[in-house]
């Protein structure tokens, strides 16, 4: 059974940091493409990042370009999204997907987890 469960979202003012991370169960991880999608308040789902099952090429959307690094540890099973200086339009709900670039429906995605960017 394929299961994706994020971690790791909270609040954190603006200019600051955090660090996602994504677990997935019940599937060989290294052989798909994994991305993280978000959804903002009163919003439709929007493509974030996507990385290559062996990491070895990424995709960013371009208002993320230059601040968040998407990376993966295939020996653990984990995805992770390093964002920086972090806007009060990056607020949303983040969800790892598996999917190719620029999908914002892949066939399986987690549950999600709030990140809110406030002062």
């Amino acid at each position: 059974q394929v299961q994706l469960v994020e971690y790791g979202g909270g609040l954190v003012q603006p200019g600051g940091s955090l660090r996602l991370s994504c677990v997935g169960y019940g599937f060989t991880f290294s052989a798909y493409s994994m991305s993280w999608v978000r959804q903002a308040p009163g919003k439709g789902l929007e493509w974030v990042s996507t990385i290559y099952g062996n990491g070895r090429q990424t995709y960013y959307a371009d208002s993320v370009k230059g601040r968040f690094t998407i990376s993966r540890d295939n020996a653990e099973n984990t995805l992770y999204l390093q964002m920086d200086s972090l806007k009060s339009e990056d607020t949303a709900l983040y969800y790892c997907s598996r999917s190719p670039p620029y999908v914002v429906a892949g066939d399986y995605r987690g549950t999600g987890t709030q990140v809110t960017v406030s002062s």
